[in-house]
């Protein structure tokens, strides 16, 4: 049986002291409680491992062959350890995040840099997702967390409000609605509005649709074939514009902008956890919430 690693701490101490007095200060016990420590440590490896008398400590063959051997052995001993409590933390693994196109330029790079930093010990990878695959990718496995934009549906998950943004258009700088700080929903209304595809996100695009329900007569919709047209040439051109988040402005094509929708209710970004969840998935939460707070992505 291998010896308890305090006593072999202490060895190694009076080891290098060669003395039991400064040994024992040095350590912070008493003499003969050292003293006896080293008796039982020798008991339980059936071998002297000093020559003491009244003036000096001596090691023994045995005694200098384990003042050589231990601490390496006692370093990766504490490194076991250090894993086992990192992993039981949930700061150890691979982690694998799932997010939408529309959080990915700014809220999902947010969160993978915070976890990389804080805790070294995870494999981070971040993924694009089609928004509707998000949350059974979560529940089944596939991924461990999500981002994405509104409380999407699914079952065996829990959605953590991560972020509320501002509702806006996207519009071309030289469109007469730009020359104002907030347009009204009216004002918008009058102009085609480039919406995205329903079949990308249902949730977002209802609830984009849902601000001009009450406009009469009724607003003219345009959906494009691609659902990230990389172009946008009907927004450049000031012939629509596109409802979206104010975390659009950091993906801007050069020629337009973004004004903030008067009375909008503000959409969300949802942080999409396991029902049941480990240590890893508590620390992605614990992260995120602390990051949250730090950018103030949920004002009161």
């Amino acid at each position: 049986m291998a010896p308890d690693t305090v006593s072999l701490r202490y060895f190694l101490v009076l080891a290098q002291e060669l003395n039991f007095t400064r040994a024992a200060a040095r350590i912070g016990i008493a003499q003969p409680a050292l003293s006896a420590r080293m008796r039982r440590l020798e008991a339980e490896l059936g071998t002297s491992l000093l020559i003491r008398d009244t003036r000096s400590v001596v090691l023994t063959t045995a005694g200098a062959a384990l003042a050589e051997s231990a601490p390496p052995a006692l370093a990766a001993l504490d490194r076991a350890w250090d894993a086992a409590r990192n992993a039981g933390a949930g700061e150890l693994g691979t982690l694998r995040i799932g997010y939408s196109l529309s959080v990915g330029a700014e809220t999902a790079p947010a969160l993978v840099e915070r976890l990389v930093r804080s805790s070294p010990g995870l494999d981070v990878g971040a993924v694009p997702m089609a928004t509707p695959e998000l949350s059974p990718a979560v529940a089944d496995g596939r991924i461990d967390a999500g981002i994405t934009r509104g409380e999407q549906p699914g079952r065996g998950v829990r959605r953590f409000l991560l972020r509320r943004v501002r509702v806006g258009v996207q519009l071309a700088q030289h469109h007469p609605l730009a020359e104002h700080p907030e347009i009204e929903i009216a004002d918008a209304a009058a102009y085609p509005l480039r919406l995205p595809d329903r079949t990308a996100n249902p949730v977002i695009h209802d609830q984009l649709a849902a601000l001009f329900r009450d406009i009469r007569p009724s607003p003219r919709f345009h959906t494009p074939a691609v659902s990230f047209d990389m172009s946008q040439h009907d927004l450049r051109d000031g012939r629509t514009l596109a409802p979206a988040g104010e975390t659009a402005v950091t993906t801007l094509l050069t020629g337009l902008t973004w004004r903030p929708l008067r009375g909008a209710p503000a959409l969300t970004i949802h942080l999409v956890l396991p029902r049941v969840q480990s240590p890893m998935h508590r620390r992605i939460r614990a992260v995120a919430k602390t990051l949250a707070h730090e950018l103030n992505w949920l004002p009161d």
